[in-house]
């Protein structure tokens, strides 16, 4: 009994010591804090009393605030009052303005994307415009944030422009609405059995389109679905799950979310029935798929539920919450780091172990730990999501890459429109040998200087050879194979015609069709459908790979 009463006190003892422990720790947390503040409001105040020139405290302030929260992750961010319409968009795909993409031209801005079905569109607004005035101001010299607050605004309200089409000058007068651009820009059927669907975002609604499109996709006879999330970059965690559920059943943990803070501690099921919980289907990534986008595919391979096809995702497994501060601002803080239901956090950069000069570097596929699916295969966190087949994406030849660069594609797509008032079905269109003749002639005419990867590497060698003094000695070669690499537009662009052809289909199908044809346009070539064409056309493969046959390499 003695024994028991002298072990308790010991204990009484220890909890009383842990309790005091932490609540000097408290204490010293709290008064580093109000010492740093304190610090922080003198540094404030000796600036703007004696610094020789007058500041603007205000943005004095921002950058104070931004390079503190840079030391943390990128994803922790002060939003400013002047920018929480821009933040509401990116939560809710919502804004008032004239719905169209744009993009810098020379000393002006172009209209590089008109919405289908939104005002600019209305309004016969095209692909190529100048936007040369706005409310009777020349707007040449201002960039495209200036002329984007120029064009937002209350739905409701009129703009006035002038713009330049082909040489002509032509008044627009177009009233703005409320512009809710769709997470399923696209959704539509690739041959009689295999559905498309293209998420785009996760703002609101996100689950629901993608249940729609489902739903309105398997009436018209679909068999199997692409998912295609490629460039996603996420967005709403809840409407992860909701697109989760469209293929799994009610009460499937979907993620799960772990904080400093218990209150971020949260497991996330799927809250009602699936649309679809069979239908075969197949996830396309990229390193542009992130966040919610790694939640929904991650999930999906976690369930054996579907197969990921294409490249490593971007892996950001960090949770962000807006909290609201004074005179209307916000801050987007990251308060917790989330677990697909395997158990692997795909957080491809680790942000609390630093390098010295504060850098982070990826976690190497050593460190990576292994986690298992529902049928027992092999997933690793720590790096994205690693697809169970792999396809290595084609880089674009030089001169496609200078093609579109410097905007000559966009060019002889706009002249295009100018001349052809309508074209047929966007998934018969084809580039005809006269018109590619054409587009070389266009070519011909534009500066499109641009250098090869060998003509590159000669360029490194010569520099090596200079700094070691050799290159007195190999300059008669290295002359010869410079002009033997001298190059040759038409002979480049025809070497690289079928991609250059695809290429330009693509932008006058757009024309014509929008984000829709453009998208129908490039199932002929898209390599990562392509492969999942491949693997739907053979079921058992399909079904061997979610059963554990070890992923392609």
């Amino acid at each position: 009994m003695k024994k028991l009463l002298k072990a308790l006190r010991w204990y009484h003892l220890l909890l009383v010591f842990t309790a005091l422990t932490f609540s000097f720790k408290v204490a010293d947390n709290y008064f580093e804090l109000s010492k740093n503040l304190e610090l922080y409001a003198s540094v404030f105040r000796e600036i703007n009393t004696y610094y020789v020139d007058e500041i603007d405290a205000g943005k004095l302030n921002k950058k104070a605030i931004d390079e503190m929260l840079k030391t943390l992750d990128p994803y922790t961010n002060f939003i400013s009052e002047a920018e929480a319409e821009d933040f509401r968009y990116q939560m809710t795909g919502q804004y008032g303005g004239v719905g169209a993409q744009i993009s810098q031209k020379e000393n002006y801005v172009v209209i590089t994307d008109p919405y289908e079905g939104f005002p600019a569109q209305k309004s016969d607004l095209r692909a190529g415009d100048l936007i040369i005035k706005i409310e009777g101001k020349d707007i040449k010299g201002k960039n495209t944030s200036d002329v984007s607050k120029l064009l937002k605004g209350q739905p409701g309200t009129p703009v006035n422009l002038v713009i330049n089409r082909n040489g002509q000058e032509i008044p627009k007068s177009i009233m703005r609405e409320e512009i809710k651009i769709k997470n399923v820009p696209f959704a539509g059927l690739i041959d009689a059995n295999t559905g498309y669907i293209k998420l785009g975002g996760f703002t609101q609604e996100a689950g629901k389109e993608v249940r729609e499109a489902l739903i309105d996709l398997k009436k018209q006879g679909m068999k199997q679905v692409i998912l295609d999330l490629r460039g996603n970059p996420g967005g709403l965690l809840n409407e992860a799950v909701n697109v989760v559920n469209v293929f799994v059943p009610a009460g499937q943990e979907v993620v799960s979310t772990k904080g400093k803070i218990s209150e971020w501690n949260k497991t996330y099921t799927t809250p009602g029935g699936a649309a679809d919980a069979t239908i075969p289907v197949i996830v396309l990534v990229n390193r542009g798929s992130a966040s919610a986008s790694e939640i929904v595919s991650g999930t999906l391979q976690d369930l054996d539920r579907g197969v990921v096809i294409g490249q490593r995702s971007f892996g950001k497994g960090l949770v962000q919450s807006t909290r609201p501060l004074n005179y209307n601002t916000q801050i987007k803080i990251t308060t917790a780091k989330y677990y697909t239901p395997s158990g692997r956090c795909i957080q491809a950069l680790d942000y609390s172990h630093r390098n010295e000069d504060g850098s982070v570097g990826a976690l190497p596929d050593s460190l990576r730990k292994t986690f298992k699916t529902k049928n027992g295969r092999l997933v690793f966190d720590g790096g994205g999501i690693d697809p169970d087949i792999k396809v290595s994406p084609k880089p674009y030849s030089p001169i496609a890459l200078t093609l579109i660069n410097k905007q000559v594609i966009f060019d002889f797509a706009t002249q295009y429109r100018n001349k052809h008032e309508t074209i047929g079905e966007s998934r018969k269109f084809s580039l005809n040998n006269e018109e590619f003749e054409a587009f070389k002639k266009f070519v011909a005419e534009k500066d499109i200087d641009y250098s090869t990867n060998t003509e590159k590497e000669l360029e490194d060698l010569k520099k090596r050879a200079e700094e070691e003094k050799y290159f007195e000695a190999i300059k008669p070669a290295y002359e010869t194979m410079k002009q033997s690499l001298k190059r040759d537009k038409h002979a480049d662009i025809e070497k690289n015609k079928e991609e250059i052809i695809s290429l330009i289909e693509e932008e006058i199908v757009k024309r014509y069709y929008f984000q829709k044809g453009r998208t129908e346009t490039s199932f002929n070539h898209d390599e990562d459908i392509l492969e999942a064409m491949k693997l739907f056309a053979e079921p058992s493969q399909y079904q061997k790979i979610l059963q554990g046959t070890p992923a392609k390499k």
